[in-house]
């Protein structure tokens, strides 16, 4: 049976696959390899959960401290 993908799990790998994408593109072609290519892959899906899980975090923390001023 295959795993069902959230909503937010499918934003954050559309997210990462245009990151690479866009890491790849700028990189120069003698410096492409399929070790430097993995590792761009590695990193943009890092970096998007990174960026993704500390977005939400500010965002409910806005959240709680608006929700405790009313």
């Amino acid at each position: 049976m295959d795993k069902q993908m959230t909503v937010l799990e499918s934003i954050v790998q559309d997210v990462a696959k245009a990151l690479f994408q866009k890491w790849a593109n700028a990189l120069p072609e003698d410096q492409q390899s399929e070790e430097t290519i993995s590792n761009l892959n590695k990193n943009a899906t890092e970096s998007t959960y990174f960026v993704v899980k500390m977005f939400m975090d500010k965002f409910n923390e806005a959240a709680d401290d608006l929700k405790d001023k009313n």
